[in-house]
């Protein structure tokens, strides 16, 4: 049987004799986060197992991330992406979390503790989470192992870019990212509007069509960052780019509605609308995957108590229950032999294994969102993290990326523009 959270929850107690979080009242967590991992199925599970109340903020990566950063009073957990780190830690929005409190931690994966789930595999350029997991004893962040760590690593993922049958059957096998600025699919692409991350796919697309050669993909000059958006510009001029998306949802609807037929994707939407039976290809870009890590991170103010209890939240997350629910969307958890514990054979088979699903497999809502016999784009977990390009990332000149991102964001698509669908 899986071991139970409380079980993993009571060992990662300072003191095992210490009472259960449910004793004298119940306390209200705060997280603050995005739609990727706050759902309504695992707060009231996680109350159910912690003995809490938990409140769920969910709002964009960016209005999370400022909020995160500047009203630190405003929630005790920040659930995040580890390229938010720099911002909220120069901020001292967030305090270090004490390892000796994190029962599972040798059993999180090495893709987060050393930058490798294989040997030999690439890094992948940019904010590869180990170079920024561990608290430096000068108080910066780095990649010498230490007993205190920025973020905690949880929900990940290996992302690329989903098309239709027929565009699949026009660009043929062997598809990279160039795809994103091909003339043949003028007016039938979406881009997230999100500047550390739909940057990375507008890079990797404009690198693979040989119209952009960056010194360091995970961190551009002001030059090269001009160079690219002058790129996309051009584009979104001729009516290259039928539509930008902030969350999963509203990418669904743009495929969904036929709007566009080609974008950067996120599991989430994939499941989505494998479940509405919107038939969509997940790329296997040849030249490999733009990937992100999710984590929590503790609010400064945290203390006592309370800070007890966003402990209990962390470890709960390790535990086996949550990375299920996740896998269900498409995503992997840090720490995979728990989530196993909570698959069916088939499920782990098809989502970490790569082989053939033996059955119907339902998402998190309960909807069929694989079909038997089918298999998961990319193959196994080892595989997919074996072949990551670069990272989401905040670079050195992130602020500027910002303004400019803004510009090409901004800017008005001339009428009558739209390129053949």
């Amino acid at each position: 049987m899986p071991r139970s959270a409380a079980q993993t929850i009571r060992a990662a107690r300072a003191d095992p004799q210490a009472p259960a979080v449910h004793t004298g009242g119940r306390p209200c967590l705060r997280v603050l986060g995005t739609e990727i991992t706050l759902l309504e199925s695992v707060r009231e599970r996680a109350e159910a197992d912690l003995g809490i109340r938990i409140h769920f903020e969910r709002l964009d990566f960016l209005a999370a991330q400022q909020r995160a950063a500047t009203q630190t009073e405003s929630y005790d957990v920040y659930d995040q992406c580890f390229h938010s780190l720099d911002i909220v830690w120069f901020w001292h929005a967030i305090q270090p979390i004490d390892l000796r409190r994190i029962a599972l931690w040798a059993e999180v994966s090495d893709l987060t503790k050393i930058g490798r789930i294989t040997p030999g595999a690439p890094l992948g350029c940019g904010d590869a989470p180990v170079r920024k997991l561990y608290v430096q004893a000068d108080a910066t962040l780095g990649a010498a192992q230490s007993e205190r760590i920025a973020m905690l690593p949880a929900v990940h993922n290996m992302d690329a870019f989903a098309v239709t049958p027929q565009i699949r059957a026009l660009m043929g096998d062997e598809i990279g990212w160039g795809c994103l600025l091909d003339a043949r699919l003028s007016g039938r692409i979406a881009l997230v509007d999100e500047p550390a991350i739909g940057v990375f796919d507008a890079a990797l697309a404009a690198r693979s069509s040989g119209e952009f050669e960056p010194r360091d993909m995970g961190n551009l000059s002001l030059r090269e960052i001009d160079q690219l958006i002058g790129i996309l510009l051009e584009r979104k001029r001729r009516g290259h780019f039928g539509g930008f998306w902030k969350t999963a949802a509203d990418s669904v609807r743009l495929m969904q509605g036929g709007i566009v037929g080609g974008q950067s994707i996120w599991a989430s939407a994939l499941t989505a609308l494998a479940a509405e039976g919107v038939p969509v290809i997940e790329v296997v870009p040849r030249e490999g995957y733009r990937a992100w890590h999710g984590g929590m991170c503790l609010s400064r103010q945290l203390k006592g108590r309370m800070l007890g209890v966003a402990y209990d939240y962390l470890n709960w997350w390790l535990s086996g229950w949550p990375g299920a629910v996740m896998a269900r969307q498409g995503c992997y958890m840090a720490a995979p032999g728990r989530v196993r514990d909570w698959l069916a054979p088939a499920e782990w088979d098809y989502w970490y294994e790569g082989r053939p699903a033996a059955c119907d497999l339902r998402g998190p809502d309960g909807r069929v969102v694989v079909r038997a016999g089918a298999l998961r784009s990319g193959g196994s977990y080892a595989r997919k993290a074996s072949r990551i390009a670069v990272w989401n990332t905040t670079m050195d000149e992130h602020n500027y990326l910002a303004r400019r991102w803004r510009d090409f964001i901004g800017e008005a698509i001339p009428a009558g523009a739209a390129g053949p669908r």
